[in-house]
């Protein structure tokens, strides 16, 4: 398997002090326009990421400003990617109906085919508790879960058509929670008996694209359709919603959580897309912040780093993001 490294500089100008609780950096990827997107951050501080359009997997080391890419099987079209514990790489192969686990030291490349030909596009990868892989299908209009240790599938299949389950995420008790992006509705599957949930939002027109989950076990999800920020209280099922600072057409796509609890999400209607906080417990949002220099074209998935206390964001503009959201550990600079 063939791999290479590319060592870059961050570009003049490129870190955008927009204010005092934000910075954000962009870095160009080497590989025009191939779509990095969903960044995940490894054990050793380093970034991977996928290139849905350039077909391959990457890494990008922060510190030496390098990005290294590692070939992949044609016709993959990577959607995701996640890194595990031990180092492993895992990403959904979005056109060829697999999902992959790359090893770094050598390139090596292990195949996990979907076990129906229907489910031809995982899309979204998340590690439970136990390592464990749940993952969305979108076209193929199930959620399903991988088993790590065996490579076993288990496959829930969603009861009304064109439901394309989207976002996914892991709550504290082990339960994966995704959105449906072709309907009005948030679901669960209990992890022991696989017995599905569904939560409708009563707006029919709501259509949510991206969830997070924040330390007290609440749903977030970002409204793509009307604009809103959407919670769910998983205890009592009680739906709230806020209008997003840039209103209807906000288009509010990648979102992620912080260790303070913030809910941050990227509003892709606006031109350049904007970072937006949202505080739970004041039930604020903070001000919005501009990606004033690629302009995000498109922001569609990110990742929270608790060491760094950073986002990390891919965007359709060819480049990989930090935002900062808060100031590094005192002694261990950001790089």
């Amino acid at each position: 398997m063939r791999s290479f490294t590319i060592g870059l500089t961050l570009l003049p100008g490129l870190l955008l002090a927009q204010d005092p609780g934000l910075q954000l950096t962009e870095w160009t990827v080497p590989w025009p326009e191939s779509r990095p997107r969903d960044p995940a951050v490894a054990p050793d501080g380093r970034v991977w990421f996928v290139g849905q359009a350039g077909n391959y997997v990457a890494v990008f080391d922060p510190v030496k400003g390098e990005f290294k890419r590692y070939e992949i099987d044609p016709g993959t079209n990577p959607h995701n990617v996640i890194v595990a514990k031990d180092g492993m790489v895992w990403y959904s192969g979005n056109q060829n109906g697999m999902i992959g686990k790359l090893n770094p030291a050598d390139g090596s490349i292990t195949r996990y085919p979907l076990p129906d030909k229907t489910l031809g596009d995982p899309h979204t990868l998340a590690f439970d508790s136990k390592g464990d892989i749940w993952f969305t299908v979108q076209a193929g209009n199930a959620v399903g879960k991988l088993t790590t240790s065996d490579g076993k599938f288990r496959i829930v299949p969603m009861p009304a058509t064109a439901s394309r389950p989207y976002g996914i995420a892991i709550d504290s008790k082990n339960r994966p929670w995704f959105d449906e992006f072709g309907a009005n509705r948030i679901g669960t599957v209990d992890p022991v008996s696989f017995k599905l949930t569904e939560y409708t939002i009563s707006n029919p027109s709501a259509r949510p694209r991206r969830i997070v989950i924040t330390p007290d076990d609440k749903i977030f999800v970002g409204d793509y359709a009307r604009g809103m920020l959407v919670r769910l209280d998983p205890v009592t099922g009680k739906i709230s919603e806020w209008a997003n600072p840039s209103g209807a057409n906000s288009g509010p796509y990648a979102m992620a959580g912080d260790n303070n609890g913030r809910v941050w999400q990227v509003e892709t209607g606006p031109q350049p897309n904007r970072f937006v906080s949202f505080d739970p417990k004041s039930e604020k949002f903070g001000t919005p912040v501009p990606i004033a220099k690629s302009g995000g074209l498109v922001v569609r998935h990110m990742v929270f780093d608790p060491k760094s206390r950073s986002i990390w964001f891919g965007t359709d503009a060819n480049t990989i993001g930090r935002a900062q959201v808060e100031p590094a550990v005192a002694g261990k600079p950001t790089p």
